[in-house]
């Protein structure tokens, strides 16, 4: 099997939304093509989805808790921030995208995020009045001009029971988007 994402190093951060669930299958489906995944979840986000189930799909540690960084397994984040290749978060919620724009860093996430200079994809995912509320708009718009790649939300029946905009993009549509982004710039073969 062609393993496009050898040697390319993820790091796929979820956030607290009911669509975190989907990132499992995120991770698997990146393993198998070759990238070595490093999930980091924010508190809201392991509620949704167990820390195991991500380490046991990416074979690597999960990273929650910022204060536990440096008891055994859990690599710095600062280290992590500067070998990655792209940092992804799938799924992002309106308080995830709030953090970057304004540059917090209340957890391991949004710290690894502050902390690299790799290519940055987010995949928002929330209840359709929450991503279209002002501050939201404004946040993504924010990012987007810091060149972050934002793979938009798909239209549907969303977890709270409206149906519209804001759930979170097919699996197969963001593993799409991360092959063309790595396509798109990598160097050219001599």
């Amino acid at each position: 099997m062609e393993k496009p994402l050898e040697n390319k190093l993820i790091v796929l951060g979820v956030s607290g939304s009911i669509a975190a669930y989907k990132a499992a299958d995120i991770a698997s489906q990146l393993v198998k093509l070759g990238a070595d995944v490093h999930a980091v979840m924010t508190q809201g986000g392991a509620r949704f989805l167990t820390p195991l189930t991500l380490q046991t799909l990416s074979r690597n540690p999960v990273g929650v808790d910022l204060w536990e960084e440096g008891r055994g397994w859990q690599p710095g984040h600062i280290e992590l921030a500067d070998r990655a290749d792209l940092f992804l978060v799938a799924p992002a919620t309106a308080h995830t995208i709030a953090c970057f724009a304004l540059g917090l860093a209340p957890d391991l996430l949004s710290s690894i995020y502050l902390a690299t200079k790799a290519p940055v994809m987010i995949a928002p995912a929330m209840n359709g009045k929450m991503l279209d509320h002002p501050a939201t708009r404004q946040n993504l718009k924010l990012l987007h001009e810091r060149g972050h790649i934002i793979i938009e939300p798909d239209q549907g029946l969303l977890a709270c029971g409206y149906e519209g905009k804001g759930k979170l993009s097919s699996v197969e549509k963001i593993i799409a988007s991360i092959l063309d982004h790595f396509r798109t710039n990598s160097p050219a073969e001599s």
